[in-house]
């Protein structure tokens, strides 16, 4: 192994675990390929690419909730199909040296995301039942579809930050069952991924070898790594996950 795998397999590691306590491992594992020196595209398609296999577990491991959800599987996967395509297709069209100049802020926005979703996600719970019948009858809200749209987009064009995007639309629908909520997140991310993982590798986009290690790492982070984690304060993961979005956004900064 290079010095490059081994700093992407820890890097992937630690991603893995915080992603199974709080989430926000993508602003651990983007930021350190394009400090190895990845070109900031190809960095975000590999990273994207390696982030479908943990998308498709997280539903496995959710799979009892899906239960009378199947119009809301429906209708909320084609629209993320969707939006995740055009989502890859804007990232391949954007000029790479105004990505590269996106790439800061984008990791700036994601990491303030990442540091309000503990607080909106409390309030939502707070604002609505938790009962896990509690959902609502119509999946073909058009604001809500609309919605959903445009955090798919955001999510195949960069992705961080998309999870409590779609947690906060699915309870201003009206879901009061985090478990659904959840299970329907994971779903959605398995669409977004998934098509703009298909777009990148067909457009040959990705770094495989990176693509690898990441998805090795972030598989082994989740099943081993969590384990230690978790007897950390979540509070404290949370802390360290945008300490380093906000060390990454300082350091991109600098070396822009």
């Amino acid at each position: 192994m290079t010095t490059d795998d081994v700093l992407l397999l820890a890097a992937a590691c630690a991603a893995g675990a915080v992603n199974s306590i709080a989430g926000g491992g993508s602003l651990i594992t983007f930021p350190t390929l394009v400090w190895l020196g990845r070109e900031p595209i190809v960095a975000n398609a590999t990273n994207t690419v390696s982030l479908w296999p943990g998308s498709l577990a997280a539903v496995w491991a959710l799979r009892h909730a899906l239960t009378g959800l199947r119009g809301w599987v429906a209708w909320g996967s084609a629209v993320s199909a969707l939006g995740g395509l055009l989502g890859a297709i804007l990232l391949l069209w954007t000029p790479s040296q105004v990505f590269a100049a996106l790439v800061p802020w984008l990791v700036a926005f994601a990491t303030v995301l990442f540091a309000l979703s503990g607080p909106i996600t409390a309030r939502l719970r707070r604002a609505t039942p938790t009962g896990d019948g509690d959902v609502p009858l119509d999946p073909r809200h058009a604001g809500g579809l609309l919605f959903q749209l445009g955090v798919s987009i955001y999510g195949g064009y960069f992705g961080a930050g998309m999870g409590i995007m779609m947690l906060a639309g699915l309870a201003l629908l009206g879901f009061g069952s985090i478990h659904a909520m959840l299970v329907l997140r994971n779903v959605w991310a398995v669409w977004i991924n998934g098509v703009a993982a298909l777009w990148f590798v067909a457009k040959g986009a990705v770094a495989w070898r990176d693509a690898a290690v990441l998805t090795v790492g972030q598989v082994t982070g989740s099943w081993l790594g969590a384990h230690a984690a978790r007897r950390l304060p979540p509070a404290a993961v949370r802390a360290v996950v945008i300490a380093v979005g906000v060390g990454m956004f300082v350091g991109l900064l600098l070396r822009g």
